[in-house]
Formats: structure tokens, C-alpha cells, sequence
């Protein structure tokens, strides 16, 4: 079997240690030794002079569920070689009897067609093992998906029958090979779910010892509320917590962080099985659904224009949604409209955009969702670089890059957030050491997962490697061209193989 020796770089190992000058020996798809070694005969080498010797980086909160298997490579650019996907309740399946219902409900975040849907988790898992040959693929089952699967888009409290068929589907995929469960408590229909339902399907997580991940229902004013549902929940389920994307959004929220992860560390030191993830950006992105009061969402997308489409109706909506911002209207940008990225709108906020037409904010919003029949995508200016540098610091915390394709403007985390992280956070800001920060993005996600022998440069490890030069690792992208590759990369391998 060939055998790979790369050669005189530093080896920083993923576990958080200090980086060392060493080797690395790779047979196959597995490490064989790293340290102080000598290169066998035969073997192949590869110069790392200048470069650190990472595992590949795990990306514990990604939207790429179709992409990875289409083997698009804004990730695989970064140095990524897994990627953790059916986040904040958005899974490609179960796909139940109306696979259309699906793809209305998740294709603002998948950004797929028609043509999608697979009916259970080893489904659509073997579809990965075949097509995705990038990155690993580790799936999370969805409750958004879960629950349309079962209830259609309705918003309305389950009945005794329909949970048991949901926590029936949700046994069935964590058998079947999904690594956990996450919901969208923010997004409809999972913003109707009674304490009684989630703890139900917490308790089949808790079962089977899987991850439980959680966009919550509030990062606003509802914050600290919020991340005491959710350990309330997993006390009486008895299953861990990820809280994903954690922040604090809109100034007049700030304060608040300091209380949340007070709440967590509280939680985790009273023996509570709680972390959180964060991207190294201070805005996020979403569809622009979510600036509406989600039980406008009743029915789905249909029934929300329908009733924007009603005077009294859409002023009711609007005055809701004026009360629900808690950013500015210059802090939101259009990043995407479903009639393509040449729109006018794309790139401007709805600030701006009220400025062109003559009109409210909030009406612009209105308007464009009827013009574009729901498909919006949005990005929005959240936090503050004070409470961005206390999140990526803290213990707690992992990094990823919850970034998803869109038909415009990308997030510039879909293709910048690990060099954003070891350049200009580790680099230039110095908030983090290099080791911290690799281990945030290896080590730190695989032990979350329960993953074994991924995210270290240890002997009997799976080669999945990174080679990155410290001092020149960038991303180029930007929110006014956020597709543009990063810098610094010098190879990536999985299990032994060169991703060209």
C-alpha cells in the first residue's frame, strides 16, 4: 500500500497543544506516526517546509446538504474535509408522501429545485457516500422537515398519533446513520412546538445518544428566555445541547451575552452536557420570511402571500414586523431574490431600497416577497466585535460556518470563514493562538459529534489533512464579492487522497 510522508512542516495536532516541527506517515486512508521521523524507502513526499500540518477542518453547521453532493468546493478550498449538515431543523429528508412540501418549506435554505428528497436518513447518507467525494458527510435529521413530513406546513399543536409517527421517523433515521436531531424554532413550522413534543423527541435523542443541535426560537429580545427553554428541555430529555450561531442581535440586545453564556457555564458546570457554535462574522443570513411573525407562515409560502396580499391583513403584519426588528433597516441587505442575482435589489438594504421606491422599509420588504413569491434571502448586521471576540474565545465554543448557496450574494462565510479564522482572527486580531483556533475547527467538532479517529494528527487517525501556510492563510472574500477563493491553502487530503 503507498504510503504518504509529509515532511518538515508544524504539526499542530487538533487537540489544542502547542504546534511542534515534525512529520506526518500516512498508509492508505489512516496516520501512521507523526513526530521527529525519517522518510521510508518507497514512500511518497510531500515538501511542508513553511506550512502547518492540520487535520482536515470540520465544519459542524452547514447548509451545503444538495451542494455536497454535487461537489461544489467552497468549502473544500478552506481546508474543510467534513461537513455537518440538516442544521436549524432543515434536512433533504424524510421526504414523507409530498415531497413538494418539502422542497417548499427547506429550498430557501437548500437552495434546490424539484428534483430533491429522499423518503429516510440512510437514504439520502448512501447518496452521499456515493456522490459527495469532497468532504464526509455527517447529517442531522431536521424537525422542520420532520414535522412537514408528518403535518404538512400547518401550525397547529400535534396530536397523540402524529408525534408518535414523528418520534417513529426520528428513531428510524438515528438508527439509520443521522448523528442527531436539530431544530429551527424561529422558522415555521417548528416555531408552533409544544414543550410536550420537543421533549418527546429529545427523549429518542437522549436514547440513542445522539447530538441535539438548536436554532432557538429568540437571539434577540427573547435571548436569555430562550437558552432556558432549551435547557429546560434537555434536563428532562437527558440528551446534549449544541445552541447554534450563538449571539446577541441588535444593539439594544449586547448586554445580554454576558447573562447567556453565564447561563451556560452555570449549565455546563451543574453537569449539563451544553456547548455552543459561532461564525467570525458580524452578520448572519436567512430568509426574509423570518422579518414576518412566523404564524403568517400558516399553510406555507402560498398562504403567507395570500394574506400580504390583504390590506387589512398586510398593515396588521407590518406593524408586528416593525416591533419584531431588532437590527436597523440599514443593518438588512438583500442578498438574493428567486428572479436572479442581476435584480437591482441585491446588495442594497431595505433602508435603501424604501429610499428607490418611495415607500416604508417594512412595505419593501412586503412588496418584494410578493414580487419574488417568498424568495428572499437576506444578510444582517447582528453584533458587535466585542461580543464576536467573547463568543469565538470562549471554551464553549466551536466555529463554523453556517453558510448556504444562494441565487445572488452569499454570506462571504460560505467561502471565507476558516481562513477568516486563522487570518484575520488568529493573525492579525491575535484573539485566539493558532492551536486554539485549529482546534475549534477539528479536534473540538469531532469530540461534539462523538466522532473517533477525525479531527487529530494522531497514529490510527483517519488522514484527513490540511496544509496551510500561518502567514499567508486569507479569505478574499467580501459582502460586495462574497464567491471569491481564499488564499493560503496549500493542499487538502481525505483519507489519504488529494482533493485537486
Amino acid at each position: 500500500m503507498a504510503q504518504l510522508f509529509f515532511q518538515n512542516g508544524t504539526i499542530v495536532d487538533g487537540s489544542g497543544s502547542p504546534g511542534v516541527p515534525g512529520s506526518v506517515l500516512v498508509e492508505g486512508d489512516r496516520i501512521l506516526a507523526a513526530g521527529r521521523l525519517d522518510p521510508p524507502g518507497g514512500c511518497h513526499v510531500v515538501n511542508c517546509d513553511g506550512l502547518v500540518i492540520a487535520p482536515g477542518f470540520i465544519d459542524l453547521h452547514s447548509h451545503s446538504d444538495l451542494q455536497v453532493l454535487e461537489q461544489h468546493r467552497a468549502k473544500v478550498d478552506q481546508g474543510v474535509t467534513t461537513e455537518v449538515v440538516g442544521n436549524c431543523g432543515f434536512s433533504p429528508y424524510p421526504s414523507g408522501d409530498n415531497p413538494a412540501g418539502l422542497q417548499v418549506y427547506a429550498n430557501g435554505i437548500l437552495f434546490g429545485g424539484d428534483r430533491w428528497g429522499w423518503r429516510n436518513a440512510a437514504e439520502y447518507l448512501a447518496s452521499a457516500e456515493e456522490k459527495a467525494a469532497s468532504t464526509n458527510v455527517v447529517s442531522l435529521i431536521g424537525h422542520g422537515s420532520l414535522r412537514v413530513a408528518v403535518m404538512g406546513s400547518r401550525q397547529e399543536e400535534a396530536t397523540t398519533a402524529e408525534l408518535d409517527r414523528m418520534a417513529g421517523i426520528l428513531d428510524e433515521a438515528l438508527a439509520g446513520g443521522a448523528a442527531g436531531f436539530s431544530t429551527g424554532l424561529m422558522y415555521a413550522p417548528g416555531n408552533c412546538a409544544s414543550r410536550d413534543e420537543l421533549v418527546t423527541l429529545l427523549k429518542v435523542v437522549a436514547r440513542r445518544g445522539k447530538l441535539y443541535a438548536t436554532h432557538m426560537r429568540s437571539y434577540s429580545w427573547e435571548l436569555i428566555e430562550s437558552i432556558g427553554e432549551q435547557l429546560d428541555l434537555v434536563r428532562a430529555a437527558g440528551c446534549r445541547l449544541e445552541i447554534s450561531h450563538l449571539q446577541a442581535v441588535g444593539q439594544k440586545n449586547w448586554h445580554k451575552q454576558e447573562s447567556a453564556l453565564a447561563l451556560l457555564e452555570q449549565a455546563r458546570a451543574q453537569g449539563i452536557d451544553v456547548a455552543f457554535d459561532s461564525y467570525p462574522y458580524l452578520a448572519g443570513s436567512t430568509v426574509a420570511t423570518q422579518l414576518l411573525p412566523q404564524e403568517a407562515l400558516d399553510g406555507g409560502i402560498p398562504a403567507l402571500l395570500s394574506r400580504l396580499r390583504d390590506p387589512d391583513q398586510r398593515a396588521r403584519l407590518a406593524a408586528q414586523a416593525g416591533q419584531m426588528l431588532a437590527q436597523r433597516w440599514s443593518d438588512v441587505y438583500v442578498a438574493s431574490v428567486g428572479s436572479g442575482p442581476a435584480a437591482p435589489v441585491v446588495g442594497r438594504s431595505f433602508a435603501e431600497i424604501g429610499d428607490m421606491r418611495g415607500t416604508a422599509p417594512v412595505d419593501a420588504v412586503i412588496d418584494l416577497l410578493l414580487e419574488e413569491e417568498g424568495l428572499v434571502n437576506i444578510l444582517s448586521f447582528n453584533q458587535s466585535e466585542a461580543n464576536l471576540r467573547a463568543l469565538l474565545t470562549h471554551p464553549l465554543c466551536t466555529v463554523i460556518s453556517d453558510g448556504f448557496y444562494v441565487k445572488g450574494r452569499p454570506h462571504p462565510r460560505l467561502y471565507g470563514t476558516f481562513p477568516e479564522l486563522l487570518g484575520a482572527v488568529v493573525r492579525d486580531k491575535k484573539w485566539l493562538s493558532l492551536e486554539e483556533a485549529v482546534h475549534k475547527v477539528t479536534g473540538k467538532p469531532a469530540a461534539v459529534l462523538g466522532l473517533r479517529g477525525r479531527g487529530r494528527i494522531s497514529p490510527g487517525c483517519v488522514a484527513d489533512i490540511t496544509l496551510f501556510d500561518a502567514e499567508k492563510i486569507t479569505s478574499t472574500a467580501t459582502y460586495e464579492s462574497p464567491c471569491s477563493p481564499p488564499e493560503g491553502v496549500a493542499a487538502v487530503y481525505k483519507s489519504g487522497v488529494p482533493l485537486q
